[in-house]
């Protein structure tokens, strides 16, 4: 299996991954959708443990059953699943609130992508998704450990993917801070 466009990394064929236990939610409005979502997780081994056909009836579920995996579509009548996200991390509900989310889309334009990454989603994928696709994603934010944040109105997985350093000044306050405190530390031992 091919690499993530160097975002994770490449799949050995002799990989073996044991999802059996996953609790895992796929929210769409779509029955044919969330049959064929349902199907192709199946053939990872992963047993759709919950299926919604809207936000509010996964809002119930969530708030009294846990759940490792959460699949969900963007455009939903009522909630959408952008709102339902922000609603999900800002839930409360541990260890709800950390799931994983990949959300799903028939069209995506560079605004969605940005409307998922911006409502704490972990990735997006454009329907129709191949299993493979599928199955490389869900291994991607089951190693992801991109810490949680809390900035401003956004609470989710830190959106930045590079490793490489900023090229341009430091802009964020804390980092600032941080390395003000070590050039003091590293001067007070130099003494």
């Amino acid at each position: 299996m091919r690499g993530m466009n160097g975002v994770g990394e490449t799949l050995r064929e002799s990989a073996v991954f044991n999802f059996d236990g996953a609790m895992t939610m796929v929210i769409d409005d779509s029955p044919f959708a969330m049959e064929l979502t349902a199907q192709a997780l199946l053939g990872f081994g992963i047993k759709v443990r919950h299926t919604c056909a809207d936000a509010a009836e996964a809002i119930k579920i969530l708030q009294n059953h846990p759940v490792d995996l959460i699949l969900v579509d963007c455009e939903m009548p009522g909630m959408s699943g952008y709102e339902f996200v922000r609603w999900l991390r800002r839930s409360g509900l541990d260890p709800n609130a950390y799931a994983p989310v990949i959300m799903t889309a028939a069209h995506v334009r560079r605004s969605k992508v940005s409307e998922a990454r911006d409502c704490g989603a972990n990735f997006l994928i454009t329907k129709p998704f191949s299993a493979g696709v599928l199955l490389e994603r869900i291994v991607w934010v089951a190693k992801d450990n991109r810490p949680f944040l809390e900035v401003g109105d956004y609470f989710g997985p830190d959106r930045r993917f590079r490793e490489e350093p900023w090229p341009g000044p430091e802009r964020r306050s804390e980092e600032i801070r941080k390395a003000e405190f070590e050039a003091q530390r590293r001067g007070s031992i130099d003494l």
